[in-house]
């Protein structure tokens, strides 16, 4: 008997190996659009915790607790300023021994101590250059992130750039304790700006790409929050910065 095939069945094949390729991206585009939405929602909640917070530890201008504790200096207010960075180390060394409702408690926890220490900024300046800072971070926050998930240039060469850049920062904030240099505290501002705003681009595509390594397993969720982790503290520290060029001081 002659070899033959059937060229319909070999269409048909086509069009079925087609159609499951369609599926499986289209599949794919929505695990990883409610992975990001995660993403996103845990960030602003943890923003939104922070802030509300900072105001109601501020609340009674200079009879606050954020006056008396924070603003007085002593033990307390040490451990205050620090307990944000001491969670920020747990959670980034011990993701991967940590359960995921572990790592959730401890974003929580990480986001109310971070509003106690950045409480004193409603101390410093007026609500309303709090409030238009924060919205136009919110601005420069959501163009950058919108721009790293989207954009087909891999960002990641800027990576080891980037830290350098934030190296560079701590470096010369601590600095500028002893010299107390108002110039050399808006060139830091500057810098930090450009410096987190990157990084907000940078994050968001690295968290984007991680989706098809952690898609379906165990470290999806971990993923999730620490990727939230990296966009509270790029939209934190980018807002921070430009609080020194926009805030009214009180």
């Amino acid at each position: 008997m002659a070899n033959w095939s059937d060229p319909k069945a070999g269409l048909q094949g086509e069009a079925r190996a087609g159609l499951d390729t369609g599926a499986r991206d289209v599949a794919y585009d929505a695990g990883l659009r409610s992975y990001m939405l995660k993403v996103y929602n845990y960030m602003a909640s943890g923003i939104l915790l922070t802030g509300i917070v900072a105001m109601l530890f501020a609340r009674g201008g200079a009879e606050s607790p954020a006056a008396t504790i924070i603003m007085s200096g002593g033990l307390l207010s040490w451990v205050i300023i620090l307990s944000p960075l001491a969670f920020i180390l747990v959670m980034s060394f011990g993701m991967h021994r940590m359960s995921t409702g572990a790592l959730q408690v401890c974003f929580w926890a990480f986001a109310t101590v971070m509003g106690l220490s950045l409480s004193t900024i409603f101390l410093r300046y007026t609500g309303t250059s709090i409030a238009q800072t924060f919205f136009a971070t919110s601005a420069a926050f959501v163009s950058l992130s919108l721009w790293g998930y989207t954009t087909k240039k891999d960002l990641s060469g800027w990576g080891t750039f980037l830290i350098m850049g934030v190296v560079g920062l701590l470096v010369a904030m601590v600095i500028n304790i002893f010299l107390q240099s108002q110039a050399m505290t808006y060139v830091i501002s500057g810098i930090g700006v450009l410096v987190f705003a990157g990084l907000t681009a940078y994050d968001t595509q690295k968290i984007k790409s991680m989706y098809q390594y952690v898609a379906g397993t165990d470290m999806m969720g971990k993923t999730v929050i620490m990727g939230a982790l990296n966009l509270y503290l790029d939209f934190i520290n980018m807002f921070l910065f430009l609080l020194n060029f926009m805030g009214g001081r009180e």
